[in-house]
């Protein structure tokens, strides 16, 4: 009977633990919905804080459409399968993250921090990384439509089978980036790029750009500024 008491008391315990834990989960998120579409500093701490909590609780698919987090500091968060779309992440910091699978549709990076973040298998058609710095991120298999990297730090990216129609390279510096197996990529575009020295490219992307513009694969077009 007392052994009984024991393992009832027990069960009972755990039960509310889950419980305390499901409230305080419904509680961030909830947190996260009062404030999505406040922009300032307050309503951006506010939202990284909970999905920071989110992740101690191994809850990792969040839904940030719309929320304002420029600035903020998201250094290693994991967001992997997250709706991101829409959501203003200009000049935050998000060195590590790993957002593979997530959806960032016209979200806005631009000038962010995304040195080795895990893109892989995102859906950023439409995304905006001007100036971001995205130094050793992996897109691989990415949906990158009519994303824009104007002026994007893309050195040792690796972009592989990316989906890249429209997408606008102007000035950006991809300096041994991986771009074999892309679909949709425009040369005319990525002549535009600062410099594609030491890029990786499939034979026949590399034979016709040794036509149009063979100084971009040189290395004297190679710089970090």
């Amino acid at each position: 009977m007392l052994f009984d008491v024991a393992i009832i008391g027990i069960l009972i315990f755990w039960l509310n633990k889950i419980g305390e834990q499901s409230l305080r989960i419904k509680t961030y998120q909830d947190e996260i919905d009062d404030f999505r579409l406040w922009e300032s500093d307050e309503a951006a701490f506010r939202t990284v804080g909970n999905i920071k909590r989110l992740n101690q609780h191994k809850i990792y698919d969040i839904n940030l459409v719309n929320c304002y987090l420029s600035k903020t500091n998201l250094s290693h968060v994991v967001l992997a399968g997250s709706n991101i779309n829409s959501c203003n992440l200009s000049h935050a910091n998000l060195v590590g993250a790993n957002l593979e699978g997530a959806r960032l549709n016209q979200t806005n990076l631009e000038n962010a921090q995304c040195n080795k973040v895990n893109f892989k298998n995102s859906y950023a058609s439409g995304a905006n990384f001007r100036d971001a710095v995205l130094i050793k991120t992996n897109f691989e298999n990415a949906f990158l439509i009519k994303a824009d990297f104007q002026n994007a730090f893309l050195m040792e990216a690796d972009l592989q089978g990316c989906h890249l129609t429209g997408a606008h390279f102007k000035n950006a510096n991809l300096y041994k980036a991986d771009l074999r197996g892309v679909v949709g990529l425009n040369l005319k575009s990525l002549c535009k790029a600062k410099t594609l020295y030491l890029a990786k490219f499939d034979e026949e992307v590399v034979e016709k750009l040794k036509a149009m513009h063979p100084e971009l694969l040189g290395k004297e077009a190679f710089s970090f500024n």
